[in-house]
């Protein structure tokens, strides 16, 4: 465990420990696990493990392509995983459209004020107008029943195919810069091209989140596949890592969301 450690952070060990033990079990009792849903940092960490060893393979899905929010299977090398072994489901937020707006924090935040574990949903999408969410096959009679407002509004869910999931109009825009460090308030500044004392501020005004999780360290070092939200700028993924330049300034793979470009 202490040699496989030293490739993650401190904090990070109790899902070491989990996703170690969910391979083992794989390995013990040949057969598959299927995880909750993870973000992108859980699963990188799930798919480095599973990748030293040859009999274990992994797959991740989380409803439609491209998903941020995804359950992982992790089975022996001989299984061939179908999409319905994912058991996730899709569901659409019926409103009164013309009357109302509906918002992705007004979302979350009626989840998340039920006492709901955010690994128990997937990605929340809208195309601007409609909006769907994916969640746990398991938990989809809990939502249906739950789930009657959404805010102020009256809802009502529906249980669609995943193949009628709507087109996602938050598109990430990629690409390389350099950055004096990988702090979270270098990159913040850089991803929305503010000043690093108005990044700074942002995370101690408690604005910004790092892998959905409340973050107010402005020195914190990011790694790959780290995810900041960012209250009223949108967010960023840090992909990768590309080395340093001749200025000794570090080279990044950027991924951004920025609300700011919508009206």
């Amino acid at each position: 465990m202490d040699n496989i450690m030293q490739h993650f952070r401190s904090e990070e060990a109790p899902f070491v420990e989990e996703a170690t033990g969910w391979i083992q079990e794989v390995r013990d009792q040949n057969r598959f696990i299927l995880t909750n849903f993870l973000n992108p940092r859980e699963k990188f960490i799930l798919t480095t493990l599973v990748n030293r060893l040859d009999e274990i393979k992994i797959q991740s899905f989380g409803g439609y392509p491209g998903a941020e929010m995804s359950r992982s299977l992790i089975f022996p090398d001989y299984f061939v995983p179908e999409q319905q072994d994912f058991n996730v489901t899709l569901l659409e937020i019926q409103y009164p459209i013309k009357f109302a707006r509906i918002h992705h924090r007004n979302v979350l935040g009626t989840i998340a004020n039920m006492g709901i574990e955010r690994n128990t949903f997937g990605d929340i999408i809208s195309n601007g107008e409609d909006w769907q969410f994916f969640v746990k096959s398991e938990m989809v009679d809990f939502f249906l029943s739950q789930v009657g407002k959404i805010g102020n509004i009256k809802v009502r869910l529906i249980e669609k195919e995943l193949n009628e999931a709507i087109e996602p109009d938050n598109d990430w825009e990629s690409g390389t810069t350099t950055v004096a460090s990988v702090r979270v308030d270098a990159i913040v500044a850089e991803g929305f091209h503010i000043s690093r004392n108005h990044a700074k501020e942002l995370i101690e005004e408690r604005k910004v989140q790092l892998n959905w999780k409340l973050h107010q360290r402005p020195d914190f070092e990011l790694v790959e596949n780290d995810l900041l939200s960012v209250r009223g700028y949108g967010r960023i993924r840090l992909d990768s890592i590309e080395g340093k330049t001749k200025k000794d300034k570090i080279r990044v793979l950027l991924s951004i969301i920025s609300s700011k470009k919508k009206k």
